[in-house]
């Protein structure tokens, strides 16, 4: 009776231990929380605290950048995010996701394949192919004016999409693409990078836009002469690509 005892218990101990040394291993193995590391040029703060290079940057964090200042966050092998000069970003990470929310300025983002990453502005959705490494910028105009809302896509390499509702126009390498309404009534003019003005296209030839350019004058040759006291108001959004500049 007593060698059986001690054998049951010993039984027991043994269960008790290979459970304990299974639950460990296990919690070893489980991945910790996702890091980035911050680099700053100028004046740039995190949730709105000053920071400096080489500072740990947790997922969820908002990064902000005053003029003339940068912030270039380094993921690992999962990629990078550049936010630029007079920018807002909150971004969010895994160890197979980057998730960006742009509400002003501009961001420059490189995720390598496997990467699930989008960027979301006010009123689109930035996704890049998971299937290949992207390199794509976002910047968002005027849109930190509520009533002012434009979204910029521009793709250096891989393949991203522009969504927004129910429509998604895919942006390639070498290629850009405009969400939004530049010259909405009361905002401040949406200059597009290198641009002198807002510059809208959409599928016309060089022949069919001077025929739209003199339409155009010759309406407002008309409002002229007769002294029309209306305003036009351009409203709406439409995806516009354009080649790259």
């Amino acid at each position: 009776m007593l060698g059986k005892n001690i054998i049951r218990k010993s039984m027991t101990l043994l269960t008790a231990v290979a459970v304990w040394s299974a639950f460990s291993l296990a919690v070893l193995a489980a991945p910790g929380d996702v890091m980035g590391e911050i680099t700053v040029n100028g004046e740039v703060t995190v949730n709105g605290q000053s920071v400096i290079s080489n500072t740990t940057l947790t997922t969820g964090s908002s990064v902000t950048t005053g003029a003339n200042s940068s912030a270039t966050i380094n993921l690992g092998k999962n990629g990078r995010v550049e936010v630029l000069s007079d920018s807002s970003l909150t971004l969010r990470f895994t160890d197979n996701s980057i998730v960006g929310m742009l509400m002003a300025g501009k961001v420059r983002v490189s995720n390598a394949a496997g990467i699930a990453t989008t960027v979301t502005t006010r009123n689109s959705t930035v996704i890049g192919d998971a299937g290949q490494a992207n390199t794509f910028g976002v910047d968002v105009g005027c849109a930190d004016e509520d009533r002012c809302t434009q979204t910029y896509v521009e793709t250096t390499t891989g393949l991203v999409t522009l969504r927004s509702g129910n429509t998604d126009k895919q942006v390639a390498a070498g290629t850009d693409a405009t969400y939004g309404n530049p010259s909405q009534t009361g905002c401040k003019p949406c200059v597009r990078p290198g641009t002198a003005a807002p510059v809208v296209t959409a599928g016309f030839g060089g022949g069919a836009v001077a025929a739209i350019l003199a339409v155009a004058a010759g309406v407002v040759g008309a409002a002229f002469l007769f002294g029309g006291d209306n305003e036009t108001e351009v409203g709406g959004g439409a995806i516009v690509i354009s080649p790259s500049r």
